[in-house]
């Protein structure tokens, strides 16, 4: 079995739910390719008593064919039972899980969402197993997995019935890290730097199912045309999939992807209901449900309460998709490896390394030296100041218990970052207004974060922190 990569916390946690003296109830959730399967699989490996994957659009009847089947293959029964409703399927397992010489009994049901069906039968059924059976004994360990997060959320985790408050561990699983994607690459004896992993991460994001696609014997161009612009390439027809699975009326869910990717810097509720005409709590749902899956992410600007949050795209896949592939729809040869050098791809690297900052605010905290002390991260963007002064925002503004707040510079570069007497002046002005709208009494620093640092030249003074590329890469856990 291919090794498993980071994952150290989530390991743990399956073993510590393993070795429990009493019965556990444990959810993976996570977004479509993140390795939740893998990651249970790998965990458990052999000490998975049954394992069952749900089939997508598959009806009932063919569902608990596979099911008794399945039980057959496991060793759970001698012979196919009939199973008429999934109250049949959890009697047997009743039946027979006892008669099993294994301490621990694991049940794994893979894709559980798609295993329910209309009349939630199957939720019902997984009630009355859990509350009438298994929770009263000391051996057993259910893990439900799938990529449905709003699903696993609705019905599992917050389930207002039978089931509210009964999922014993709640395991969410993330995109790698830089480091992560670094160990894989070494992992599999590749040779990239951390400037190239950190170009592909623009790409895929930290999606591992993506990562394993890759040709690390090859460049970066080679590899991005043969995932997404080659004929025949390997990630072709990913996005519609992608979004069917993993949500009902996913035209829906495309539509407020598609206004943020054209919005980087992130839109208020209220500009996201002008901008596609939905409102109520079925955006909210929808804004929960992207949030979850790690789509979309949050941020309240510096003096702002609640109502003034901030929704930012932040899968990078996807916004690659609706910047590039999308729009130009080609599948030929070499496609990238002349566009890449464009102006428009460096604009559009520069934001999506402000996306890869804030995704690594750990590495950031350890960095500055300040992972002990307690930090609110927000955005701000100023408000009119007079007909003449444009408006200015910050990106990453990180205020400190300490009363230090450091405002930060994210520039992606291929060398050391030169600041200019205009941008020096600019960065001057910035701070100035920060205070005054702000009405902060703390330090300001501005913290620049860049791949290879920041040249130490005549206008270097205005830094007072500096982070590069390398220091993105630590492990913090």
């Amino acid at each position: 079995m291919e090794k498993l990569i980071g994952r150290d916390r989530e390991i743990a946690e399956l073993e510590r739910c393993f070795v429990s003296e009493r019965s556990e109830f444990v959810v993976v959730s996570g977004r479509r390719r993140i390795g939740k399967t893998f990651l249970v699989n790998n965990a458990l490996n052999d000490r998975i008593t049954f394992s069952y994957i749900g089939s997508h659009k598959s009806p009932k009847a063919r569902q608990l064919r596979r099911f008794a089947q399945v039980m057959v293959k496991a060793g759970i029964c001698d012979v196919l039972p009939q199973l008429q409703s999934w109250y049949d399927a959890f009697d047997v397992l009743e039946t027979m899980l006892p008669r099993m010489s294994t301490k621990k009994k694991v049940i794994f049901f893979d894709e559980m969402p798609w295993i329910d069906s209309p009349g939630r039968e199957f939720v019902a059924a997984l009630e009355d197993f859990w509350n009438g059976w298994a929770s009263l004994r000391d051996d057993i360990m259910l893990v439900a997995c799938g990529s449905a997060t709003s699903w696993l959320v609705d019905h599992l985790i917050y389930n207002q019935g039978g089931l509210h408050n009964r999922v014993t561990s709640r395991i969410s699983l993330q995109p790698f890290s830089l480091n992560e994607c670094k160990q894989y690459v070494e992992s599999k004896n590749g040779t990239w730097d951390n400037y190239l992993i950190t170009q592909m991460y623009m790409y895929i994001g930290g999606v591992p199912f993506y990562w394993s696609l890759l040709d690390l014997s090859k460049g970066i161009t080679e590899n991005v045309d043969a995932l997404f612009f080659m004929p025949g390439a390997k990630l072709q027809g990913e996005f519609d999939e992608l979004y069917q699975v993993l949500f009902n009326n996913f035209n829906d869910y495309v539509a407020i992807m598609r206004l943020l990717a054209t919005h980087r810097e992130g839109l208020t509720r209220q500009q996201i209901v002008d901008g596609i005409g939905a409102s109520g709590g079925t955006l909210s749902k929808r804004l929960m449900n992207l949030e979850r899956c790690n789509f979309v992410m949050t941020q309240t600007p510096t003096g702002k309460k609640r109502n003034g949050t901030i929704y930012r795209a932040c899968d990078f896949y996807t916004l690659f998709y609706l910047r590039f592939i999308e729009p130009e729809h080609q599948f030929v040869k070499h496609y990238w490896n002349s566009k890449s050098a464009s102006q428009s791809v460096a604009i559009w690297q520069g934001l999506t390394f402000e996306l890869i900052g804030m995704m690594h605010i750990d590495q950031i905290r350890m960095a500055l030296g300040i992972y002990g002390i307690n930090i609110r991260c927000s955005a701000w963007r100023s408000s009119d100041i007079s007909e003449t002064e444009k408006k200015t925002q910050i990106d990453l503004v990180i205020e400190r218990a300490d009363h230090v707040t450091h405002l930060c510079e994210f520039k992606f570069s291929q060398g050391e970052f030169v600041i200019t007497s205009s941008y020096a002046q600019k960065l001057r002005e910035r701070i100035e207004i920060f205070r005054s709208q702000s009405k902060t009494r703390d330090s300001l620093l501005i913290t620049f974060v860049t791949p290879f640092g920041v040249q130490k030249g005549k206008n270097y003074s205005v830094v007072q922190s500096n982070i590069t590329l390398d220091q993105l890469f630590w492990k913090t856990w």
